[in-house]
């Protein structure tokens, strides 16, 4: 049993990375998930664990310094908004191509570019479709509270090494800045002893070096090399797909909505059941792989399903490649930093499905 603590969402996702036995940050400040290194700096984090903290120059700097200290086999991490992740998205694509285990939080605000600092979930596909260029993709978990924002950087690094690929969290500023009572996890040990042949450890006598790169000028090594990067994807959808499902079993319609449009989604969902509506919400808790199997089990009796969304419209087309025409699928969202309240979610599933 850990200590309960009232933090923010950012707050908690930095004391998290302490407790994890994290090697190394690197960031840049923004809004709004500033307090992640504002919280590492009041910590000291060097003189809890010897962890480093470090502010880089620049997002770009700071993706890099991530891909230098994940290639020594570490577990290392950084954080950002969403205009300084689009500018880590080449550094992700190099990550990703080489194969380096690291934590990375996008705590998003409205765009497109320098858009507001209000919440949005608009990087929903530059998350899940890879954002740099190549055919790369990345497990991506989609917290929904302050205690998710901290279980899920142990549940990040595990499987960034489980796969030996970045793994992203995926919040928005409701999430990150809110307030909640949190149960944090014992402190672990840092991650000094590991066995990962893969690193750049130094050459010993009795093996050849260890090269960590993402160019290959040989296109049919190259070309295996990519087929082998699917082969570990098909690997995360078959292995990793997290979802919630509350009240579906009996329901004739369905929300899907993930992070803090899930938590608003709840309270309409009973809102809808009050007025004898039997409505369920699917939360997708990975957003890559999508929840695609059970949504594709449920769609032959349901009446319809509504996702909300911080955004044009993005992760609806997730949902209308896996019900594949099966059932109406609606769409309710808000932009620009706005955010639907619970009624008005119920009365887009009323006129979306003319439910009488």
């Amino acid at each position: 049993m850990g200590d309960k603590k009232l933090m923010k969402g950012n707050e908690a996702f930095a004391e998290a990375a302490i407790r994890s036995g994290c090697d190394a940050y690197f960031g840049y400040p923004i809004t709004p998930q500033s307090e992640v290194m504002e919280y590492l700096a009041v910590q000291q984090p060097e003189k809890r664990t010897g962890m480093v903290l470090l502010q880089a120059e620049s997002e770009v700097a700071a993706i890099n310094m991530v891909y230098g200290a994940a290639g020594t086999g570490k577990r290392v991490m950084t954080s950002s908004s969403s205009p300084g992740i689009s500018l880590k998205q080449e550094g992700v694509s190099y990550l990703c191509g080489s194969q380096l285990p690291c934590l990375i939080l996008n705590v998003m605000r409205g765009g497109p570019g320098l858009g507001t600092i209000q919440p949005s979930q608009a990087d929903y596909f530059q998350a899940t479709k890879g954002g740099g260029h190549g055919d790369y993709r990345m497990i991506v978990l989609a917290p929904a509270s302050v205690q998710e924002m901290a279980d899920f950087v142990k549940l990040g690094f595990e499987l960034a090494f489980k796969y030996r690929n970045p793994v992203t969290m995926l919040s928005d500023g409701i999430i990150g800045q809110m307030m909640e009572k949190v149960e944090m996890f014992p402190q672990q040990a840092r991650f000094t002893e590991f066995d990962q042949s893969w690193a750049t450890t130094g050459k010993t006598a009795d093996r050849e070096r260890n090269i960590i790169t993402s160019l290959d000028l040989d296109p049919a090594r190259h070309e295996r090399h990519n087929i082998m990067l699917q082969a570990k994807y098909q690997k995360m959808r078959e292995n990793e797909v997290r979802y919630e499902a509350i009240q579906c079993d009996d329901a004739d319609y369905i929300m899907v909505a993930y992070g803090s449009c899930a938590r608003i989604c709840q309270k309409s969902m009973n809102l809808l059941r009050a007025k004898g509506i039997k409505a369920g919400l699917i939360r997708p808790i990975t957003l890559f792989p999508f929840p695609s199997e059970i949504l594709a089990e449920k769609a032959p009796r349901l009446n319809g399903i509504l996702t909300v969304e911080l955004s044009a419209g993005q992760m609806i087309e997730d949902v209308r490649l896996a019900v594949d025409g099966k059932v109406k699928v609606a769409l309710h969202n808000r932009m620009g930093g706005m955010v639907p309240s619970p009624e008005d979610v119920v009365d887009a599933m009323i006129k979306s499905f003319s439910i009488k």
